[in-house]
């Protein structure tokens, strides 16, 4: 039928439903997949306003949940609500003074105070009474469970330091080998590549022997110092970009007398701003989450990273969840707001060749 009504609209009109169709349908794909990878951060701040009898009860809450209190005679105390069988009189919500031996409770209907006469339940017939709210404590406490301001510091120092590293091997790498003509530069081009199927558990401990020797152990030079001296995916992703900006350019800045530094620095770095940004956000995120470098060389807690500090959440003989999805959450929000402010520059560094027109 459907292909009847189709055969009697103009095919224009049928070109238009078709174009409909698709955008709608790419629009409704694109929803289903922005939600799935949201949930996790969802979930990661959801749990973070939790206190710590609700994140691991069951069903879970979607949004935060939180007992009902109230106050007898200057105490404040949690409310409950006692189970009965279907078709009973429902009783009023109750709180806890005292547990008895056997499973059993003495309970006071909740508002009342002390002046009614208590009464023994028992303690499996007791639900908790919960209302939606948020539970600030995660955080107050999460912040001051570790030093976090001082290795926030530590972070920033690290991540910095490698964007600054990063940027400058990489780009004077790149542009040496794309934009300068030598012997050997696309066999030399091609070890490079060779590298990047090298994974980091292989070359770990020889770097950490030669660290060691160094006397780098415990500071931040082993996880600085190696991004002076260029990363292999970054640096196969500038030569790319390098290539695509047209060598005109560079030729007219030879002839206004101009050294091959200088057309580096004042012609194909200011053309390549977008693929920089793109090479400097990722740098700063991996430095940022970097948990295993860390791991291995710092050894002092007064020079922990942030990864390490959310690592403390977590014991042999309990872990403190709340906490620790308080401060993740923290933790996260900074990477998010940078991602937010440089989408737009991130995405021409993917998508643009090296100039426009």
């Amino acid at each position: 039928m459907a292909a009847s009504v189709n055969a009697g609209m103009p095919a224009g009109s049928r070109a238009r439903l078709r174009k409909r169709a698709l955008r709608g349908a790419t629009y409704a794909a694109l929803v289903i997949l922005g939600t799935a990878f949201t949930l996790p951060f969802f979930w990661l701040l959801s749990t973070s306003f939790k206190p710590a009898d609700r994140i691991q009860h069951w069903p879970p809450d979607i949004i935060p949940m939180r007992q009902v209190t109230t106050n007898i005679d200057g105490e404040i105390r949690r409310v409950y609500s006692v189970k009965r069988p279907a078709g009973a009189r429902a009783v009023p919500a109750v709180t806890i003074i005292k547990r008895l031996p056997g499973n059993r409770a003495v309970v006071y209907p909740a508002g009342r105070g002390f002046t009614v006469r208590p009464a023994t339940v028992n303690a499996d017939d007791l639900e908790p009474v919960v209302k939606p709210g948020i539970t600030w404590s995660n955080y107050t406490r999460g912040l001051v469970f570790i030093p976090f301001f001082r290795q926030l510091r530590n972070t920033l120092i690290i991540s910095v330091v490698s964007v600054l590293g990063t940027l400058i091997s990489c780009s004077l790498v790149a542009y040496g080998l794309s934009r300068i003509e030598w012997r050997g530069r696309n066999t030399l081009f091609l070890v490079l590549l060779s590298v990047m199927m090298l994974p980091y558990q292989v070359v770990m401990a020889p770097l950490f022997a030669v660290f060691v020797k160094l006397g780098w152990v415990d500071t931040f030079l082993p996880l600085t110092v190696p991004t002076f001296f260029g990363n292999v995916f970054f640096i196969f992703l500038l030569r790319q970009f390098f290539m695509t900006i047209p060598r005109d350019l560079s030729e007219a800045a030879k002839l206004d007398g101009c050294s091959e530094f200088d057309i580096y620095r004042r012609v194909i770095l200011p053309l390549a701003k977008p693929a920089l940004a793109m090479v400097g956000l990722w740098t700063f995120m991996g430095a940022w989450n970097d948990f295993l470098g860390p791991l291995i060389y710092l050894v002092d807690e007064a020079n922990y990273t942030l990864s390490l500090g959310l690592a403390m959440f977590l014991g042999q003989y309990g872990s403190e969840y709340g906490m620790l999805m308080a401060v993740s959450t923290v933790v996260t929000i900074p990477i998010i707001v940078l991602f937010f402010f440089t989408q737009r520059t991130f995405i021409q560094g993917i998508t643009l060749t090296g100039i426009k027109g």
